[in-house]
């Protein structure tokens, strides 16, 4: 059995979805590559509605796909797509995105944060404008899209908020290899945390979901030497397989909500899709034995 880094997800997996997304509508901040891409065609797939609000509106020099690209192969997938070119650091379009996502499909049923700025720099390293940027777009657009969706999100029959962000975890290691980026992952798993409780009542499930393992990304091989990193990386479908578990709630444990949907857990893409059935991850490789992958950072 092969793997691909192909966002549509043609390839065989060995994920057997116990569930669908068919006729949900999914706000994601980003999508226009790389992991947000392909949680999107899985859900395409279903025949979901998939609004995208990601920066990329014209072709960039170093980074694959637009928005209107992304569109375009989520509904060749079999999905209703609405591109729009927007920033989650700004609070009309984030607004906009809200009220095109309502007006097009009538509601918000599940909202993606997926949008996130990367930098590992040490402190004495790291420039503040990326500093800044890591906060504004990690925790500032997760906090302000989760905010803004709230009122569709409760009137969805399965509201649901997935933000792409790792287990809370107070070991000194991860903040004293970098401080910045650190914090600025952290801020988006308490936004799950918080979120999760003060929606408790309200029929809406926050989760989080992180990878066990290094993906392969645009963002990763623009890094210095990710070129050789991701040789060791598994592709985005594994997210994209696992996102969709938990959004179909595919025999996941974890903290129920009221209505019996988990929440206010941070789940690992390996322990949801082997709550799936899933026992061989080979097929998530680019390559490497399960022994070589370079397992991702805050794990």
């Amino acid at each position: 059995m092969t793997s691909s880094n192909d966002a549509s997800g043609a390839a065989a997996a060995p994920y057997q979805a116990a569930g669908s997304l068919q006729g949900r509508t999914i706000l994601m901040s980003g999508g226009s590559r790389g992991i947000g891409l392909a949680i999107a065609a899985r859900a395409a797939r279903d025949g979901a509605n998939i609004v995208l609000m990601a920066k990329t509106g014209q072709p960039h020099a170093k980074l694959a796909g637009t928005v209107y690209s992304a569109a375009e192969e989520l509904e060749a997938a079999g999905g209703q797509a609405l591109p729009l070119v927007g920033d989650v650091r700004n609070d009309d379009d984030v607004a906009g995105a809200v009220a095109a996502a309502t007006e097009r499909f009538g509601g918000i049923d599940v909202v993606i944060n997926n949008a996130s700025a990367i930098d590992l720099s040490k402190t004495d390293d790291v420039d503040m404008k990326r500093y800044d940027l890591m906060q504004d777009i990690n925790v500032r657009g997760t906090f302000l899209l989760s905010k803004l969706a709230l009122p569709a999100l409760r009137k969805s029959a399965n509201g649901h908020i997935l933000t792409l962000s790792p287990p809370l975890n107070l070991d000194p290691k991860w903040a004293g290899r970098h401080l910045a980026y650190t914090m600025a992952k952290y801020g988006m798993s308490l936004t799950t945390l918080g979120l999760a409780e003060e929606l408790r009542e309200d029929g809406v499930s926050v989760n989080s979901l992180w990878p066990c393992t290094l993906i392969d990304t645009a963002a990763i091989r623009n890094m210095p030497g990710g070129k050789a990193m991701v040789q060791a990386a598994r592709g985005p479908q594994i997210m994209a397989d696992a996102a969709h578990a938990v959004l179909t709630g595919s025999n996941l444990a974890g903290n129920p909500a009221p209505g019996g949907s988990p929440t206010g857990n941070f789940y690992t893409d390996e322990q949801v899709l082997a709550a799936a059935g899933v026992t061989d991850f080979r097929p998530y490789s680019l390559g490497a034995s399960e022994d070589e992958l370079v397992p991702d950072i805050f794990l």
